[in-house]
């Protein structure tokens, strides 16, 4: 595979007939309310002081540094579970180390913090930090605005992914700008550039792993053969047939299944053996996304609104892909201040 093509991602096939509908995603932060759901929730002892955030136009990055400044420690000792996005309001839990015998006098209380784009909702201790992953999952409330198309073909899509799922595509955000992440993560894996910040060697490295996945999911789709279970499949704990998320060791699956997943590899050989030898082990991710308690609703004529929880890891925009087209406004002039 060449240059160009892996610095634009290619145009995965859906599971359902197109509708060729089309609508305007995230005009306002407002019509992408995300919530946090949350493993666990805190104790009210323990070193680690967490807190429930609402951020409004704020990525998690950003709110995580100001956490820090507020509470006099360092980048490294604010966690949380998942990144939420910028143009949205939504509500996540941060952690900050802050021992007692460390603190000099009581435990700052962050819900004085006053910050246009976030507000600290509530604060209390627990014994461990907050790290990625340590959550069940996202709920959505969702806008779309200036829906045209055939609202009989929406309602159609609507019903089959509420029924039978969608694709559990990893989201373009994954891949950075234009896919130029996958692009980074294949040079420095061919040993082409050289990348010392640990941060971005791990962006890379994610977003090939994801880049070969969603290859995988792809070519089950173009074949016929979504919402099928193959020979020699591996199975997840809800009875859903899972993709490779590559890396050392042999691949679970066998038969079929293991087949088509290995001609995958073979046609992405360097992305493949480099993530072995970059020390990844595989893994497995459910091929279904199966949004829970999806609700719909039409306010107006062109307006829809949607409701529905997903699993960790799990994006919502992969759901949105196959029920209409979606754009989002044009922000590439905007102020990056809080990026």
């Amino acid at each position: 595979m060449t240059y160009a093509q892996y610095t634009t991602l290619p145009q995965w096939p859906n599971a359902y007939p197109a509708s060729g509908a089309s609508a305007t995603l995230k005009l306002l932060n407002e019509d992408f309310i995300v919530t946090e759901l949350p493993l666990q929730l805190p104790s009210g002892a323990g070193e680690h002081v967490w807190l429930d955030i609402e951020k409004n136009g704020a990525n998690t990055a950003f709110v995580a540094q100001q956490l820090a400044e507020a509470a006099g420690v360092e980048e490294r000792d604010v966690g949380y579970a998942g990144l939420k996005d910028r143009y949205a309001i939504t509500r996540q839990w941060f952690s900050i180390y802050l021992p007692n015998g460390k603190m000099k006098g009581e435990t700052p209380d962050l819900t004085r913090l006053q910050h246009p784009e976030f507000k600290v909702l509530s604060q209390s201790r627990h014994v461990k930090k907050l790290r990625p992953g340590d959550l069940q999952g996202n709920r959505f409330r969702i806008v779309l605005r200036d829906v045209t198309g055939d609202s009989d073909a929406i309602e159609g899509n609507l019903k089959a992914v509420a029924s039978d799922g969608a694709p559990n595509y990893f989201g373009a955000q994954r891949f950075g700008f234009e896919g130029g992440n996958v692009e980074q993560g294949r040079a420095m894996l061919a040993r082409e550039i050289r990348v010392r910040n640990p941060k971005k060697k791990g962006i890379y490295l994610s977003a090939v792993r994801s880049f070969v996945f969603n290859e995988v999911l792809a070519l089950r789709i173009q074949q016929g053969l979504w919402g099928k279970t193959l020979p020699g499949d591996v199975m997840d704990e809800a009875g859903r047939p899972t993709g490779p998320l590559w890396g050392r060791g042999r691949v679970n699956t066998t038969d079929q299944a293991q087949a088509l997943e290995m001609g995958v590899a073979e046609h992405h050989a360097t992305l493949c053996d480099g993530m072995e030898h970059a020390g990844l082990e595989q893994e497995r991710r459910a091929l279904v996304a199966r949004p829970l308690e999806m609700a719909w609703e039409w306010p107006h004529a062109d307006q829809l609104v949607l409701t529905f929880a997903l699993p960790a890891g799990t994006y919502a925009t992969s759901v949105l892909n196959e029920i209409l087209r979606t754009t989002e406004p044009d922000r590439q002039n905007e102020p990056a201040a809080v990026e």
